[in-house]
């Protein structure tokens, strides 16, 4: 499940790129297509990192993408072990609402990026997340787990007064909403529930399908139900 629209990021030859809470590698895999770019991606849980590299490898077996373009390492949003600008472009996706020193994580990130580079932010967004949080207690007093929601207004401004300019806002993945508040319903953890086994299935087959219909339905949804708001930034 991509969030970041990659195909839409305008990068020269030899950029380099920083996927920082990369996770299992979501983005990183659609980043690896382009072989002219260099790809890092962080992250701080070891096996979310080794599920990356093993998703990589086995994306590179497949497709014959390049082997040397993207690698992953183990930090620390909060001190990473870069030097200043460092990349051509930054992207850290559904990152900022685990973190408490959010601040502190964004001016790391602005630090690693060169002057008029781009950062992509995407966190979940106010109103599907607000609904989690009513339904299930669980959903973010869970370690780990979502410790703030952010309103546009509040995260806008934040992202203003750390100097970057916002050029785009889109909203993703409306028909993934109703499935986080289905779980909430049925308990967290209750994977075995017929409603979230049959709708957890319908969002694979149409991830690994993009059908024309759903695609369509969700683009309508997103402005209204999108479960993630992203924000396209360029540092001044």
């Amino acid at each position: 499940m991509v969030t970041v629209d990659i195909s839409g990021l305008k990068l020269k030859a030899q950029s380099v790129v920083l996927d920082a809470g990369c996770g299992t590698g979501r983005h990183l895999r659609e980043l690896a297509k382009n072989p002219d770019w260099k790809i890092v991606g962080i992250d701080k849980n070891e096996k979310d990192l080794f599920d990356a590299g093993q998703s990589l490898k086995d994306v590179r077996e497949i497709f014959g993408y390049p082997n040397n373009n993207c690698y992953v390492m183990k930090a620390d949003i909060n001190k990473l072990p870069f030097a200043d600008e460092a990349f051509d472009c930054v992207i850290c996706s559904e990152v900022l609402e685990h973190i408490p020193q959010h601040h502190d994580a964004l001016q790391e990130l602005l630090r690693v990026l060169k002057p008029q580079g781009d950062l992509i932010i995407s966190v979940p967004r106010y109103f599907p997340e607000r609904i989690c949080w009513l339904i299930s207690p669980a959903y973010h007093n869970e370690e780990g787990g979502h410790i703030r929601i952010y309103k546009k207004k509040h995260l806008r401004r934040m992202l203003a007064g750390h100097g970057i300019e916002c050029w785009k806002i889109n909203y993703k993945h409306a028909l993934h909403a109703p499935y986080w508040w289905l779980k909430c319903m049925v308990g967290l953890k209750n994977e075995a529930h017929w409603l979230v086994k049959c709708y957890k299935r319908f969002l694979e087959w149409d991830i690994m399908q993009k059908p024309f219909l759903t695609r369509m339905l969700e683009g309508l949804l997103n402005p209204l139900l999108g479960k993630s708001i992203v924000f396209y930034l360029r540092k001044g």
